[in-house]
């Protein structure tokens, strides 16, 4: 079954539940006085969007991780970090809206040219919905991971929040805002490669900038790969393997990736889910690299992230938003988180 928008109680049964239907196993409320059939999954996101919505006013809109995930940001999975869902976020402008199971509710004031519709509901624009999720984050790191998955999702800019973040002087969590942007990537790749792998490289190990998923080529301009994380000065390529890394062809693959980075002189280490819960060890993975690592100069190295004239870049959102369908389904169909 697919969404299915909440109904009202019908008498007639036509175009909602009756009341005595309402009250057996056949339907659940999806919220004050609305209703789904039971076999309509409420965990489905999209599905937990759209029973929010049921309760807007007439002005307002989604706004957050909702409203991103509803515009085709999947890595916004509207998760806790415990797996427990997360509310949906509905802002208001003021109207009340009686508190229910699942909904936060903002009266920040919204203006109309900060609303738009897609897809059917009414959401706050992209550059207000990342900056809503990154001013009331878990911690600063989750608000880097939201603001890095939309630009993933290419939904933003750069230089679209930091226009935004401007304007919004005062708010609540505009200082944090302006943190994580400092910290922000517009080519990474899942919210992991940012948290367990990026972010640890730069605030817990202190080490510099690296850079995102940009394409190494050896002096030949073959393609040898495109990692995670490139420290170009010293020479390091860090990855982070997720649990499709770990089985089959596509370990395979990693294994041959490791070996075409190491036969062009880049040190090599890769990061796993269960690093998590020893960042520390990873700091310490990280620095040892990094310390075997050859600093080559340019001239001396057997590798370049010089793109040849046939290399189709897709490094920042304005590169990839420029792409033809074809060529996002070609370049992206095969990304492994």
């Amino acid at each position: 079954m697919g969404l299915v928008d909440p109904m009202r109680l019908d008498p007639t049964g036509e175009a909602g539940p009756t009341t005595a239907q309402a009250r057996g196993r056949a339907w659940r409320r999806s919220s004050r006085g609305l209703y789904v059939p039971s076999e309509v999954d409420g965990s489905v996101p999209e599905q937990r969007i759209l029973e929010a919505t049921a309760v807007l006013p007439a002005y307002g809109g989604v706004t957050g991780w909702a409203a991103l995930r509803w515009m085709g940001a999947q890595w916004m999975s509207g998760l806790q970090s415990d797996g427990r869902p997360r509310p949906v976020a509905l802002v208001t402008a003021g109207d009340d809206i009686r508190p229910q199971a699942g909904i936060d509710v903002s009266a920040e004031r919204l203006k109309p040219t900060e609303l738009m519709r897609y897809d059917g509901l009414s959401v706050t624009i992209p550059v207000r919905s990342t900056c809503f999720e990154m001013r009331y984050p878990a911690s600063l790191r989750a608000a880097v991971v939201a603001v890095d998955m939309a630009m993933q999702a290419d939904l933003v800019s750069p230089d679209e929040m930091w226009d935004f973040i401007g304007t919004q002087s005062g708010w609540t969590g505009i200082p944090l805002c302006r943190e994580a942007m400092g910290l922000a990537h517009q080519n990474s790749w899942s919210p992991r490669e940012t948290s367990n792998l990026r972010l640890v490289w730069v605030l817990d190990a202190g080490l510099p900038t690296p850079r995102c998923n940009v394409p190494v080529f050896d002096l030949a301009r073959h393609h040898i790969g495109t990692p995670d994380l490139l420290d170009e000065e010293a020479g390091v390529v860090g990855e982070y393997d997720g649990s499709l890394h770990l089985h089959g062809a596509q370990r395979a693959r990693d294994v041959r990736r490791e070996e075409a980075f190491r036969s062009v002189g880049l040190e090599y280490f890769t990061v796993v889910a269960a690093d998590a819960r020893d960042p520390q060890s990873v700091v310490r993975r990280m620095c040892a690299t990094r310390a075997r690592a050859r600093f080559a100069a340019p001239s001396a190295r057997a590798w370049t992230v010089e793109q040849p004239p046939w290399w189709i870049p897709t490094e920042t959102v304005e590169q990839r938003r420029a792409l033809t369908a074809e060529q996002r389904r070609r370049l992206f169909g095969n990304r492994v988180g």
